[in-house]
């Protein structure tokens, strides 16, 4: 639908429908005088329009209305007031007509079309080249782009690091009619000042020392596609003087050269910085950032799209799948979670953390209690096995035989290895007697052993001597229950 949508004019009453119609045309507003069957022919072929309905039957001015939702109303005869009550019946226009009531009805009117549902929907042709989110503020971000893209007008893109500023000015590119020529980022910020001119417009050999060779700038690099100027509020002020001279005069010359060269680039310029506040404190040129500042783009922090989090999470876990890296997948609890956190890293944090994660459970399921300390929102009971004491034991078993040679060194060691709480005189069986034995009883022992030396040299603390008994502290009270281990008054 269009914002600005053709104005009909439908009245019983000829000479007050000319006299609207001299109106409309002294503020240059396009018109047409319609019959009845007329404009049912026009709406039905194209709804978004403006309707001026005069004097009709109550029963036809109410069909028109309920037949055409999309169609803004002006009515022109008040004489039945119910109908003003309808959504699409935006204002009533009263004589003697005025050019300051028109044009605010008119204005209304364009609203109502605007901002109808489903007039945002983007067209399904255009890509967005990883612009993840359907929050609402992702929604106007992707519309700014999509209105600025068709244009030449230099944009400037704001927002804290990480939020995704180049993104931004690239897909601006690909949807602009600049889309078959250069993309060309430059850091503002990262080339030291004394290079940054021959960077940006180039050199002539023998310019200065070292100029061995003519060398393109970015300027002639990016002629007939996009010159990105990332970190512009890091670009010295005399450099600043330059870029204002070629953005306004759309020239250049390489450094060293006389031959002016036309500057036919479209200018993308980011920052994270507050570059009005700069202007005031004298370190930014005011002149340059209205230059810069046509179409403002501000960028979303994380924080403030949370709901957007299950998607980006997607979208760069299939970044990292494509890498060969392995796969991963949140609980719905830690998804929960992450939205909580403030991500002063931005997006760039979140794919910092996503690699961690994949680092560390590859293939694997993660949840609250697996996500980093700092990550950790919810206060969640977290699934703890607890396994059949057979399998304790057989561990227990494992590691005392591993270690049945190992010689106790320092006292650090033996909060370290269970080992430690071999007694000087405590033989370990290494072949089966000939006589045979009876495992049962022969494991139980050693077990009443080790777990009493390990309360003694622990002091019954249960907790200290389950965590060197590599047990839980409900099962070691279980065990000692079991053999009646209880500290000596």
């Amino acid at each position: 639908m269009a914002y600005h949508p053709r104005v009909y004019i439908l009245d019983q009453q000829a000479e007050r429908a000319s006299r609207l119609a001299t109106v409309l045309s002294f503020i240059n507003e396009a018109h047409q005088l319609l019959s009845y069957p007329e404009l049912l022919a026009s709406l039905s072929a194209e709804q978004a329009a403006v309707v001026m309905l005069g004097q009709q039957s109550a029963e036809q001015q109410a069909a028109l209305l309920a037949r055409f939702p999309a169609t803004a109303f002006l009515l022109i005869d008040d004489r039945n007031p119910a109908l003003l009550q309808q959504p699409n019946a935006v204002g009533l226009l009263t004589e003697p007509f005025s050019y300051n009531s028109l044009t605010q009805l008119l204005r209304d009117c364009q609203q109502y079309h605007r901002l109808m549902p489903g007039q945002r929907q983007f067209d399904n042709n255009l890509k967005f080249d990883g612009m993840v989110g359907q929050t609402a503020a992702m929604q106007q971000v992707r519309f700014l782009i999509q209105q600025v893209a068709k244009t030449d007008a230099n944009v400037l893109v704001l927002g804290q690091s990480g939020t995704g500023k180049e993104v931004v000015a690239r897909n601006i590119h690909l949807l602009s009619h600049r889309a078959a020529g250069p993309f060309v980022p430059i850091n503002c910020g990262a080339i030291p000042a004394e290079l940054l001119e021959s960077e940006l417009f180039g050199h002539e050999k023998g310019a200065f020392t070292g100029a061995i060779s003519t060398r393109k700038g970015r300027f002639e690099l990016a002629q007939g596609g996009t010159l990105f100027l990332d970190e512009i509020g890091d670009m010295p002020q005399p450099m600043q003087v330059k870029l204002l001279r070629v953005l306004q005069e759309r020239i250049f010359e390489r450094v060293g050269g006389t031959q002016p060269i036309k500057a036919d680039v479209r200018i993308i310029a980011a920052t994270h910085r507050d570059l009005e506040q700069m202007i005031s404190e004298g370190s930014f040129r005011e002149d340059l950032f209205y230059r810069l500042n046509v179409f403002p783009i501000e960028t979303p922090a994380l924080s403030e799209r949370a709901d957007d989090l299950p998607l980006l999470i997607e979208e760069l876990l299939k970044r990292h799948q494509s890498g060969k890296a392995g796969k991963l997948r949140f609980t719905e609890r830690a998804i929960e979670s992450l939205k909580l956190h403030p991500w002063p890293g931005n997006v760039r944090e979140l794919a910092n953390l996503l690699e961690r994660m994949l680092i560390m459970y590859p293939e694997q399921v993660v949840d609250v209690a697996e996500l980093p300390q700092k990550y950790r929102h919810l206060e969640v009971d977290s699934y703890q096995p607890v396994y059949p004491e057979a399998l304790q034991e057989r561990d227990l078993i494992n590691a005392l035989f591993a270690g049945a040679d190992t010689e106790l060194e320092s006292e650090d060691a033996a909060t370290v290895n269970v080992d430690a709480f071999f007694s000087a005189d405590l033989t370990v069986l290494q072949q089966l007697p000939s006589e045979g034995l009876d495992l049962k009883d022969y494991l139980a022992e050693l077990e009443i052993q080790f777990i009493s030396q390990a309360l003694e040299r622990h002091d019954y603390v249960v907790a200290r001597a389950a965590e060197v008994l590599g047990l839980r502290r409900t099962t070691l009270v279980e065990k000692m229950r079991k053999y009646n281990l209880t500290k000596d008054e």
